[in-house]
């Protein structure tokens, strides 16, 4: 783990979209995936990906306060989840001036934080649960 996660900040700084090219590419053109993985990933799994970004999709795509709004509350729950320094406001400004850069840092942070986020909630917990095996039964129970 690095120091900055450890310290209460961000992993990346806003503007640091180039460190993880591949993740500014898909906010860039589909900014409701990359929304919809982050956000199935800070629920833990129990709403899709998909539903959130097409929820993302609807809200921007009728209003783009809808979209900024939306994405506003999951990067204040993953400040919050993660122990991240910040407040309301700037979370708020964030998103609503610099929306695409918000949701590429919010990625970002997640995978620093060990998610694959291409693979969803159950992806993650199927990684890191793999190997893990539970007590054998015993047959016919425990009798004396």
């Amino acid at each position: 783990m690095s120091e900055k996660v450890a310290d209460g900040s961000w992993s990346t700084g806003l503007c640091d979209c180039f460190s993880d090219c591949g993740s500014c590419c898909l906010t860039l053109w589909c900014p409701c995936v990359s929304f919809g993985r982050v956000a199935e990933i800070l629920d833990k799994g129990k709403t899709s990906c998909c539903f959130h970004g097409s929820l993302f999709y609807l809200l921007a795509g009728l209003t783009q306060l809808g979209g900024c709004i939306y994405a506003w509350l999951y990067r204040a729950k993953l400040r919050e989840v993660y122990g991240i320094e910040g407040h309301h406001c700037k979370d708020c400004l964030v998103s609503f001036l610099c929306l695409h850069l918000a949701i590429c840092q919010e990625y970002r942070e997640l995978k620093v934080r060990g998610f694959d986020i291409s693979a969803g909630w159950e992806g993650n917990v199927q990684m890191y649960t793999r190997g893990v095996t539970s007590a054998p039964e015993v047959e016919g129970g425990m009798s004396r």
